[in-house]
């Protein structure tokens, strides 16, 4: 955390202002101190919220990867939330400089992924035949 802790950067919302946009490029990574972030996703006209997130929570974490969007929008939920923002580029020197830490993060984001990759599973069965599951694992 204390090569990390020099290039946080903090952030005051609003309520209902938008950290970013669904399709976005994915430049940072953040990391909530307090108040309530919304995720949804918008469909035509509607926006479904997936979750809301508290101060400890993180969000954005596919500004780990290279070359990667963002699959939601973030908003501010509550009437004021700080958020700590970590620049992509900032965490790609730092990997470039200490692999090990590379390594943790990306240890991390695969048990992210597979605990959400088992909640999603889950809701699957509970509404079986909503949606095609499938279409999830289609290549690109």
């Amino acid at each position: 955390m204390s090569k990390f802790t020099p290039h946080l950067h903090l952030r005051h919302y609003t309520k209902g202002e938008v950290i970013f946009f669904r399709d976005d490029p994915s430049q940072a990574l953040y990391l909530i101190n307090s108040g309530i972030i919304t995720l949804n996703i918008d469909i035509e006209d509607k926006f479904e919220d997936l979750v809301h997130l508290k101060a400890t929570d993180t969000f954005g974490d596919n500004a780990i990867l290279e070359g990667t969007s963002r699959p939601y929008n973030a908003v501010c939920f509550s009437d004021h939330a700080d958020v700590y923002v970590i620049p992509s580029a900032v965490i790609h020197d730092i990997f470039e400089d200490d692999i090990k830490i590379q390594a943790k993060m990306m240890s991390s984001m695969a048990e992210i992924y597979d605990r959400f990759t088992g909640h999603l599973f889950r809701a699957y069965k509970e509404s079986f035949g909503f949606f095609d599951l499938g279409r999830a694992f289609m290549p690109f």
